[in-house]
């Protein structure tokens, strides 16, 4: 009917909000933005230029992921070899991207978040393993380990180019530079500093390692 056509395009247009929320991109971008404020110069590295980083950085992450449900899911059901229902398959699917986001709340020892939504979740029943926790629990849960993951990993980047902006304002008063912005002069230093500690290849390699 015209109802469940409209529904139905409604979810395949929340599908790609929803992959992004469920991979590695959510902790990639936050970590950039985190960046982009740290260096200073939000036009030194464009919304679009980070996106774009991040999304290629997350399809290298979940190319294994993405493998797997093509492998053990969407070639079998292309083939005719799938038993069950569309409620089967989403299952079948859903399964290696559970896979990923628990490896990442467990290594990151972030089970805090998983007890707090399953305080809220109205069930009786609570989990004894991983494969026991419900997809609304960890979806929201897996969410919150990634803001705070990404906010630690950011902490760690943005406290070098906090030195320098105490610096400079410290030194700038000193000597009575009051009309001179002490951005003006940080700004510069900041994009030595990064250059010089080759600093692309330093976060990326840190936000690529944070996923092992």
């Amino acid at each position: 009917s015209s109802l469940q056509l409209a529904v139905t395009m409604s979810l395949l247009g929340l599908l790609p909000a929803f992959v992004m929320l469920t991979t590695s991109y959510v902790r990639i971008s936050v970590v950039l933005a985190v960046l982009r404020q740290a260096l200073g110069g939000q036009q030194l590295l464009p919304a679009q230029v980070s996106m774009s980083l991040a999304m290629f950085c997350t399809a290298l992450i979940m190319w294994p992921t993405w493998t797997n449900i093509h492998q053990n899911v969407v070639e079998p059901w292309q083939a005719g070899q799938t038993v069950g229902d569309w409620t089967v398959v989403s299952a079948q699917a859903l399964q290696p991207v559970r896979e990923f986001m628990v490896k990442q709340i467990d290594t990151h020892q972030n089970w805090d978040d998983v007890h707090l939504f399953m305080k809220y979740a109205n069930t009786t029943q609570y989990p004894a393993t991983f494969d026991e926790v419900p997809m609304r629990v960890l979806f929201p849960a897996y969410l919150l380990s990634e803001l705070k993951t990404a906010f630690l990993i950011g902490f760690q980047i943005y406290l070098p180019f906090l030195v320098i902006d105490l610096v400079v304002a410290a030194v700038t008063t000193s000597m009575g530079m009051f009309m001179l912005a002490p951005t003006t002069v940080a700004l510069p230093l900041k994009m030595l500093l990064f250059v010089l500690v080759d600093g692309w290849r330093l976060v990326i390699d840190m936000l690529m390692q944070s996923f092992q």
